[in-house]
């Protein structure tokens, strides 16, 4: 007995070696990822057969250092210093590189209700607890809706109103909406129109279908953010300069800098949830980076599809990347510490296709994909966040290109909104 548990010890021995070995190559294979050296990652890959594929990770480069640190000095002092790879997020490729994708992918989506404005559906949101929704069309009209009746019906067919997400409907602008945001705070609905006005809804007042509160721009307003607090909110527009608004006071600031600003109009913005900074996107492909106290740019990121106009852009939930989408018909996570591009996001197809309209690409919930419309079959493809690895497309079904596409942050429910004047709403069901 005593020889049989010696010979079993030396063969768990061998194991254990084996596996630090893959999970040595595997560091290999993330580190030169993250180094920029995608042909040696891509030989190395293949001839040690790693799977699942590993993302562009720095922990070598990281456990080395430490390793170093402690030959050196003869201690390891890690533990007087924050732990660099803690996050308040669900995504980080340092910290969570190796681990299984355990939420659904946008792929099992099955359709949960779907309805229709009078024309091109152009902006969509989810409040900041997933309970409600909002679409805005080229019709002038914004729909909400109560997220959480649309995993009850399969069909848009209700005998009841009592079953209907629908909760109203809102007529104000005289032009297309382009941009629709929830207050975090309060029950209050911001729009961005082409007819130069930003207006305030309050959606808790049921026969109220007005605007409460205007904001008159200068230009055709495209986007919205709002800070945490809800105090303040971003605004921009077809003129380059991004607006700070005092929510209460109306109050506008701008960068002292003017050469802070963008060159052509702006297309996205969005806060960390921190507020420390935030991000904007303009037609002139530039993402800049902002100071959420100073409200100066930070860092710019020039031609960052190649000189494409950039349609979208958003922070990962613990701030450290950035997730970008361009006119070039591709999306790209950013590191922010480094201002590097990490993992490019393409079609099957290899090269992506340019854009007649502008996309965006989003997250979902827990941010293990990411996810974005393509126009030549009007389908949405779905990337794994942390190794760009693409999943078969998922069809929408809708009759022209997908203007807009937006995930709720709490559970697995997206949003598509059509050139057709068609919403869908696609969930996981168990």
């Amino acid at each position: 007995m005593s020889g049989r548990g010696k010979r079993g010890s030396k063969h768990s021995g061998a194991h254990k070696t084996v596996k630090e070995r893959e999970a040595l190559y595997r560091m290999i294979v993330s580190q030169l990822k993250y180094d920029g050296f995608e042909l040696a990652a891509q030989a190395v890959a293949k001839h040690i057969a790693t799977y699942p594929p590993t993302a562009p990770s720095s922990r070598l480069s990281h456990l080395v250092d430490l390793g170093l640190h402690k030959e050196n000095d003869g201690k390891d002092d890690t533990t007087t210093t924050s732990d660099p790879y803690s996050t308040q997020g669900m995504m980080d490729l340092e910290y969570e590189s190796d681990e299984a994708v355990n939420s659904p992918s946008v792929v099992q989506y099955e359709s949960l209700f779907i309805t229709s404005h009078k024309a091109p559906v152009l902006a969509g949101a989810f409040s900041w607890d997933g309970q409600l929704a909002a679409t805005g069309s080229a019709d002038t009209t914004i729909k909400i809706y109560d997220a959480d009746k649309m995993p009850t019906k399969k069909s848009g067919n209700y005998s009841s109103l009592d079953n209907n997400p629908i909760m109203r409907t809102l007529y104000d602008h005289i032009d297309q909406v382009r941009a629709l945001e929830f207050h975090p705070k309060v029950s209050v609905l911001v729009s961005a129109s082409s007819d130069c006005t930003i207006k305030f809804f309050d959606y808790s007042k049921i026969n109220i279908k007005r605007a409460y509160h205007v904001i008159q721009e200068v230009a055709v307003c495209r986007c919205l953010a709002f800070h945490p607090s809800g105090d303040y909110m971003l605004v921009g527009t077809d003129h380059q300069t991004l607006r700070l608004y005092d929510v209460n006071t109306v109050q506008c600031f701008v960068s002292a800098n003017a050469r802070d600003q963008h060159t052509r109009e702006i297309t996205s913005v969005h806060y960390t949830p921190d507020a420390r900074m935030y991000c904007s996107s303009g037609d002139d492909g530039a993402i800049k980076i902002w100071d959420g106290i100073s409200n100066r740019c930070t860092a710019t990121y020039s031609n960052a599809h190649d000189g494409a106009p950039v349609c979208s852009v958003r922070f990962s939930k613990n701030s450290k990347y950035i997730l970008s989408s361009g006119r070039d018909g591709q999306a790209i996570l950013w590191e922010v510490s480094t201002g590097r591009p990490l993992i490019r996001y393409r079609p099957m197809s290899g090269e992506p296709r340019p854009h007649e309209f502008p996309t965006s690409a989003i997250f979902s919930h827990s941010e293990d994909f990411v996810v974005m419309g393509e126009e030549k079959n009007n389908n949405v493809h779905c990337w794994e966040t942390r190794t760009g690895e693409l999943h078969r497309p998922f069809k929408s079904n809708h009759y022209g290109v997908i203007r807009h596409l937006v995930h709720s942050p709490t559970q697995p429910v997206l949003m598509t909104c059509g050139e057709d004047s068609r919403v869908k709403f696609w969930g996981f069901v168990s």
